[in-house]
């Protein structure tokens, strides 16, 4: 159980959307990360991901306020250190204060009751929503000219259909963090909707938010 007050050790990544009860892969490669996962598997398999703001520097970024902490699901150890993991969200955060740390990764504070829903084992949106997602998803694909297998979608439950589309389209990092933090799975379907189609209409693949 993950407490309010809670020490997270953080991934800053930008346009990488970890959201709960999905999956995001990762190639961690620079040192202070290898660090980070090092010390993750040593300790509870947890790892923060957060956006750094846009326009932010490399070494330190400020970052918004919401990430998601994911459990590494599964590890390849590389030869040369690296590593390929596999992270599950569990549930979103909300950063209170970073932490002066020694370690090469850095540290925050953070809350996490605002995200009750996030713990649901559950979540069902209308029907109407669940047919804007798929028939936005089938216009975007369309437009890309991306090859899927509609049958397979139509099996994924509702948070898995959408929150596995918002990870995977190469929204920008604006839009990204706007739908990170939609309150609930159906204001996150009515958003995913909407840059899909807006996607769709600039034939572009990448969703601004103004």
């Amino acid at each position: 159980m993950i407490k309010t007050g809670a020490r997270l050790s953080i991934f800053p990544l930008g346009q990488a959307l970890l959201l709960p009860r999905s999956f995001l892969p990762l190639h961690v490669f620079e040192p202070r990360y290898k660090a980070l996962v090092s010390d993750a598997l040593a300790r509870d398999r947890r790892i923060a991901m957060i956006q750094p703001l846009p326009g932010e520097g490399d070494e330190r970024p400020a970052l918004f306020d919401i990430g998601c902490v994911g459990r590494i699901d599964h590890v390849d150890a590389l030869e040369d250190g690296r590593f390929n993991i596999l992270l599950e969200g569990l549930t979103r955060f909300r950063l209170i204060r970073e932490l002066d740390v020694t370690t090469p990764f850095r540290q925050i504070e953070a809350e996490i009751s605002s995200f009750e829903e996030d713990l649901e084992e559950e979540l069902v949106l209308p029907s109407a929503a669940r047919a804007a997602i798929e028939q936005e998803a089938r216009r975007f694909a369309d437009a890309q000219g991306y090859a899927i297998d509609w049958k397979e979608v139509g099996r994924l439950d509702d948070q898995a259909l959408v929150n596995g589309l918002a990870q995977a389209i190469p929204f920008d990092i604006a839009a990204k963090q706007a739908l990170l933090e939609a309150e609930t799975l159906e204001e996150r379907a009515d958003l995913l909707a909407e840059l899909l189609r807006f996607s769709a209409a600039g034939d572009d693949g990448d969703a601004t938010l103004q």
